[in-house]
């Protein structure tokens, strides 16, 4: 927490020289504070809230799919609850419930999100975003030995994100990001590792006025996280409606089957090739305060 109260007042520091210099920002490169399972590098803006309702179910195909399962709809891999605050136009805090979908459940999400550099039609070619989470599992210790939800002890809920995040605003049909991420779990396997270096791409191609086409990718590097492994990166498209008054839906496409980075980064099993994906929403709804 000392670390991230400084980088705090480091990332206001620069924002506000950045605004001294009164140059005229490029808004909207993405229409949403995240894309499909990544983080955009948009920002809320300064004492709004975002309550954000968001929802996996299970898969299309494969053994575990198709009519059985209504294709998936009668299952639900993760759920996503919670809210955001803008505390200024470049810096928000959240804090969001998931259902979780590997070992760790019922987590409690705690994000600190900053926008360091706008891009401009000057000299600032990107925009340039930090985000930083911590999720700890309240789920009831296991009884079991030698799994994660054992807990020997209590600081083995934790587990840490954070992420650097590039986009650029090419036209007002598209926009690319790139992101880089180091995830930390204070428990894991022997063959594991408790760091994990990740990486990925988001794109949004506006179609319509109102409708959007988003994608994102993020990839881990790891020797245990191969195909062979049976270990997938986390792939997802989708679609994105803005209605109006502050209101956004997004409907996807994914085969991560966790909603939060600490969750869908190291855990991503299930298979496009197999049918292993599944449809996914996202409601996000402003309020003025």
């Amino acid at each position: 927490m000392i670390i991230l109260n400084r980088l705090s007042h480091i990332f206001l520091i620069i924002l506000f020289a950045s605004c001294l210099m009164g140059q005229e920002l490029v808004y909207e490169t993405f229409k949403d504070r995240r894309v499909i399972n990544n983080h955009s590098v948009e920002t809320l803006p300064a004492r709004k809230l975002d309550v954000r309702i968001g929802h996996r179910f299970g898969n299309l195909g494969g053994p575990n799919g198709g009519w059985t399962t209504f294709y998936g709809l009668e299952n639900s891999t993760d759920i996503l609850t919670g809210f955001e605050y803008g505390l200024t136009n470049a810096l928000d805090i959240g804090i969001f419930r998931t259902k979780g979908s590997s070992e760790l459940r019922q987590n409690i999400n705690a994000l600190l999100k900053a926008k360091l550099m706008g891009q401009n039609d000057l000299n600032n070619p990107i925009t340039v975003t930090v985000m930083g989470m911590t999720s700890v599992s309240t789920m009831a210790k296991s009884s079991a030995e030698g799994v994660i939800s054992s807990f020997p002890k209590e600081a083995h809920r934790l587990s840490f994100h954070t992420q650097l995040m590039l986009a650029r605003k090419f036209s007002p049909l598209f926009s690319l990001q790139v992101h880089g991420g180091w995830t930390y779990r204070n428990l894991v396997y022997d063959e594991d590792t408790n760091d994990l270096v990740s990486a990925g791409l988001s794109a949004r191609i506006q179609v319509t006025r109102v409708l959007g086409i988003i994608l994102d990718g993020t990839f881990p590097f790891s020797g245990l996280r191969t195909i062979e492994n049976g270990y997938y990166p986390a792939l997802g498209i989708g679609f994105e409606f803005e209605t109006g008054g502050g209101h956004v839906f997004q409907i996807n496409l994914t085969n991560a089957t966790g909603m939060s980075e600490t969750d869908f980064i190291p855990y991503t099993t299930s298979n496009w090739s197999e049918g292993e994906f599944r449809l996914g929403f996202t409601i996000s709804r402003l309020f003025n305060l």
